[in-house]
């Protein structure tokens, strides 16, 4: 499971997300975030934390630098 969500992901920052114009509002992206989260923790609850960072990331959100704890 961690290795296909690990894929997955670098899959969307090689071919996905150059497409787009640059709009995460965190330093490392929340592509990276996800990345480091997963390969910490695992599949599980580095997956659980990306998708908190990915609903964080809007434009209301002040944004800045947030590492993987």
């Amino acid at each position: 499971m961690k290795k296909l969500l690990i894929c997955s992901i670098n899959f969307y920052r090689k071919y996905i997300s150059p497409m787009k114009a640059p709009c995460c509002r965190f330093y490392p992206t929340c592509s990276q975030y996800a990345l480091e989260a997963i390969q910490k923790y695992g599949a599980l609850k580095g997956g659980f934390l990306a998708i908190k960072r990915i609903l964080k990331c809007h434009p209301f959100h002040p944004g800045g630098y947030d590492p993987v704890k």
